[in-house]
């Protein structure tokens, strides 16, 4: 994919992080349900082929890597470049991070993060943004060791 560059990173855990590819599309779609019913949302069938069709576009904005552990997709992640007005640079946005419930805690969800950073940095750096629920103090543990967590206070407009 030419999002991505092709880039591969494997953590001291086992754990590689690589680009998505269109042998994984079952797989996403199981986690990227199982995404959507832990933030209590049913993505119906419109949604998950849209997205899926996005991420196989290569000229589309929205990247996704996904973790493997022992072979085995285990978690995603989608994080799209938007320009940032404070520094007239590159800045990202983390739209969804997800990792199986049985891997949580084998550093799955770091090694995406930092997969994240890199992808970033090879495409000029910038901000990595993203928001998550203030009840999910599990990530927000992974999210405090990386990141700064911010002040700002997040609103939604459906239009």
């Amino acid at each position: 994919m030419r999002q991505t560059d092709g880039m591969s990173s494997a953590s001291s855990t086992g754990v590689v992080v690589r680009p998505i590819e269109a042998r994984d599309h079952e797989r996403w779609r199981e986690l990227f349900t199982a995404y959507g019913v832990f933030y209590e949302t049913a993505f119906d069938d419109a949604v998950l082929e849209g997205v899926w069709a996005w991420l196989m576009d290569a000229e589309h904005p929205l990247v996704c890597l996904v973790a493997e552990h022992d072979g085995e997709v285990v978690g995603f992640a989608h994080v799209r470049e938007q320009p940032d007005t404070f520094t007239a640079g590159p800045g990202w946005y983390l739209d969804d991070l997800f990792t199986e419930p049985a891997v949580r805690g084998s550093g799955a969800g770091t090694a995406l993060l930092r997969a994240i950073a890199d992808h970033a940095r090879a495409h000029g750096g910038g901000t990595v943004r993203w928001i998550t629920a203030a009840d999910n103090a599990r990530a927000q543990g992974v999210y405090d060791r990386l990141a700064t967590r911010t002040s700002w206070v997040t609103y939604e407009w459906e239009v």
